[in-house]
């Protein structure tokens, strides 16, 4: 999966800063911009003979991409035409690549409900939708409550909207006890997802050791050792 941020730093929903090379286009400049670095991105893969089965348009865009412009609560239909951007960028590279939005907070029905409601409403394209689960960040509740709120989630997407869904994002602290338990539970509720459209679950950052940019839910230990939390994926 080819994940674009579209950002100089790391998208996240607190945080969807544009380039600052983009930082006085135009809308229409933007989404020319959006177009040329998508292709120009994947003509690369391409040539190095990588073919992706996923490209995230996106990271974990809650509320949209690429701010003010792109911001969902203020223009649900620039975020919609900018999502277009991508996904017909990638389209044009990868036809049979199956492109993602990604979002958040995979419990949080409600909220994944508005953002692509609006995407939808404003005629937003995409494949698959992705969510990120990290059930033990989660104050005042247990990482089995927040597994199953996702798993409830996953389901009521694509019952409401008839796509394929994916946990693009999960991740345990390096040190927990627990970790391999947690994301195997996760694992097998993506497998339970509605008519088999759970379609993969990807583990954020498993390489990265706890002294890594001050990062502590990889799952490497401090040795750069594999933790048990790769074993869920066997």
């Amino acid at each position: 999966m080819i994940d674009f941020h579209y950002s100089d730093s790391w998208a996240d929903p607190g945080q969807q800063t544009k380039p600052a090379a983009w930082s006085g286009y135009s809308f229409q400049q933007l989404m020319d911009a959006v177009w040329n670095h998508t292709t120009f991105v994947l003509q690369a893969v391409k040539d190095a003979g990588v073919t992706p089965l996923w490209v995230q348009v996106g990271n974990e865009t809650s509320n949209g991409m690429l701010w003010n412009d792109g911001k969902a609560s203020t223009n649900m239909k620039n975020y919609a035409w900018l999502t277009n951007t991508g996904y017909n960028a990638s389209k044009s590279i990868f036809p049979n690549a199956k492109v993602i939005v990604h979002l958040a907070n995979c419990f949080k029905n409600a909220d994944n409900r508005w953002l692509v409601d609006g995407l939808v409403a404003n005629g937003g394209k995409f494949d698959v939708l992705g969510f990120s689960d990290y059930p033990t960040n989660v104050s005042g509740s247990s990482w089995q409550t927040i597994n199953s709120q996702c798993l409830t989630n996953l389901n009521d997407m694509v019952s409401r909207y008839g796509k394929e869904v994916m946990v693009a994002e999960i991740g345990v602290p390096w040190d927990n006890s627990s970790a391999q338990t947690i994301v195997k539970d996760m694992v097998t509720k993506v497998g339970q997802v509605t008519g088999g459209k759970g379609i993969g679950i990807f583990y954020w950052e498993p390489q990265a050791r706890p002294g890594w940019s001050g990062y502590t839910m990889g799952a490497m230990d401090n040795n750069g050792k594999a933790t048990a939390a790769w074993d869920a994926f066997k």
